[in-house]
């Protein structure tokens, strides 16, 4: 990269007034460019196809696809591209799987502008930028100890749908949903069903 290329960007966020907000500031800045803009997850292959950009900024949860797996989609299409994920939802298990998806760096969205302008050099560079807090507690909290089923059933029970619903939709038998669901409440030291729901989406779990 040459001292007069700029950095090339992809944006990618489900909120129009974020995503351009995050335009507005990041192209102020004299060797960072702004060249695609997409609103859903499943768009970000292709923006990235016809724009060549050296850096994807993608939040988490978008339509089409979540951030994580077009982290995955990205880096097996454009592998030059990096990918920094920059979301509200701070949570240690969104931070494990951005970064086994292959994401280069990972911050929350009230990061100051001029950080954030940093770490998208920095992630351009070849490094890795992770929000410090969010490393620690990702540390901290370890891999989800849920089983394939037991996450499915416990992200079909986040609308306080019954067992009789849940069984139906997961086509499954009302004692198997009870039983995964006293599972997954064992496993996170939940004493109900909604704190077992609330727990694990809070430590990125449930996404998918």
């Amino acid at each position: 990269m040459s001292a007069a290329e700029p950095i090339r960007l992809l944006l990618a966020d489900d909120q129009a007034l974020v995503r351009g907000a995050l335009a507005a500031l990041l192209d102020l800045e004299a060797d960072l460019e702004v060249v695609a803009e997409v609103g859903r997850g499943d768009e970000v292959v292709a923006a990235a196809q016809r724009t060549s950009p050296h850096v994807a900024l993608l939040d988490v949860e978008m339509p089409g696809l979540d951030g994580l797996a077009a982290t995955a989609a990205l880096r097996r299409a454009a592998p030059a591209c990096r990918v920094l994920i920059v979301t509200t939802f701070g949570r240690p298990g969104y931070l494990r799987r951005a970064m086994e998806a292959g994401a280069s760096g990972f911050v929350v969205k009230d990061t100051p502008a001029r950080q954030l302008a940093d770490a998208v050099r920095r992630v351009r560079a070849g490094l890795r930028v992770v929000d410090p807090t969010l490393a620690a507690e990702s540390l901290a909290s370890g891999a989800t100890p849920l089983t394939a089923r037991e996450t499915d059933t416990l992200r079909a029970a986040r609308d306080g749908a019954t067992v009789a619903d849940l069984a139906a939709l997961l086509h499954l038998s009302e004692g198997t949903v009870r039983n995964h669901l006293s599972s997954a409440i064992g496993k996170t030291g939940a004493r109900t069903r909604a704190e077992a729901v609330r727990i694990a989406d809070e430590n990125g779990w449930l996404l998918g």
